[in-house]
């Protein structure tokens, strides 16, 4: 019997993968991690970062980049496997845990630094110059923008924990 990382990738391990591809091209986010995260979702069994690499024709750069993203937002998990010394990885299935994890990582920094963007913003404006008045409208309403997201962030906080 072949090794998992000499398998090749079955119709159903290949359409997971083209899935969450395109899911996270959706959030911006490379094809790399759809790419890893669809394989291990789509594999029974834990693999092993050699497998990602040679069953997905990665660098191992990209899967280790991948990786760490991965952790780092709750996606994948780091389990152990009986009888070998090699890290192994599997997808976090739970939506609330995924949800959770990238409204952590990438939108609560990226709110919680609007106040600051949107004070340097306003220094920037020409003030007494012909584009003063419209500047400060846009940022009047960038300032709505964020006062609406940093109110609605934690209706879907709580709305991703229930799932």
């Amino acid at each position: 019997m072949p090794s998992s990382s000499t398998k090749p990738l079955t119709p159903f391990q290949r359409e997971s993968i083209d899935l969450f591809v395109g899911a996270f091209a959706i959030l911006s986010l490379p094809r790399s991690l759809g790419e890893i995260y669809g394989l291990l979702y789509s594999s029974r069994e834990p693999l092993a970062f050699d497998d990602l690499v040679t069953r997905l024709e990665l660098s191992k750069g990209s899967v280790s980049e991948g990786l760490r993203w991965l952790r780092s937002l709750g996606a994948v998990k780091l389990v152990p496997v009986e009888g070998s010394r090699k890290d192994h990885f599997t997808a976090e299935t739970s939506l609330r845990k995924l949800a959770g994890g990238y409204l952590r990582d990438r939108i609560d920094p990226y709110l919680g630094a609007g106040e600051g963007r949107l004070a340097s913003l306003r220094e920037t404006i020409d003030e007494g110059g012909p584009e003063a008045e419209f500047q400060e409208k846009r940022i009047n309403q960038l300032a709505s923008w964020h006062r609406f997201f940093a109110r609605v962030l934690p209706v879907f906080k709580t709305l991703a924990g229930k799932f």
